[in-house]
């Protein structure tokens, strides 16, 4: 068993990835590249494609609940570092939920995280 987020994706295709404007490559290094943002006010910038009524992160590849990777994991967004998986950490995160949820994929478990290849966080 892997970790569920390579085979989910839905939160990269479900919310609007925006984050404080100083986080891309120009200004901090190894930040986000910018060439994937676009200004999205005078403070914030948010990541290609997730800004519009069906969204989805250009930096997302793969196909949705089967195989996916970011393709700047490295280097995302504080607000994609600080999303929380349902029961990664032992609690339920309805944002996690409700991304599935709109995917047609069912909510994740606690079960989800139990496997030799997954070593989730301590709660």
């Amino acid at each position: 068993m892997a970790n569920p987020c390579l085979t989910c994706g839905a939160c990269c295709a479900f919310f609007r990835a925006s984050f404080y404007w100083a986080e891309g490559e120009d200004v901090t290094p190894g930040g986000v590249p910018v060439e994937l943002t676009e200004k999205l006010d005078d403070f914030r910038r948010v990541m290609k494609g997730t800004n519009q009524k069906d969204p989805r992160c250009v930096a997302l590849e793969g196909s949705i609940g089967v195989s996916v990777c970011c393709s700047i994991y490295d280097n995302r967004a504080s607000i994609c570092r600080e999303f929380e998986p349902s029961w990664v950490d032992g609690v339920q995160h309805e944002r996690c939920d409700s991304a599935r949820t709109a995917r047609d994929m069912l909510p994740l478990t606690p079960d989800s995280w139990v496997g030799p290849d997954i070593v989730p966080r301590a709660a």
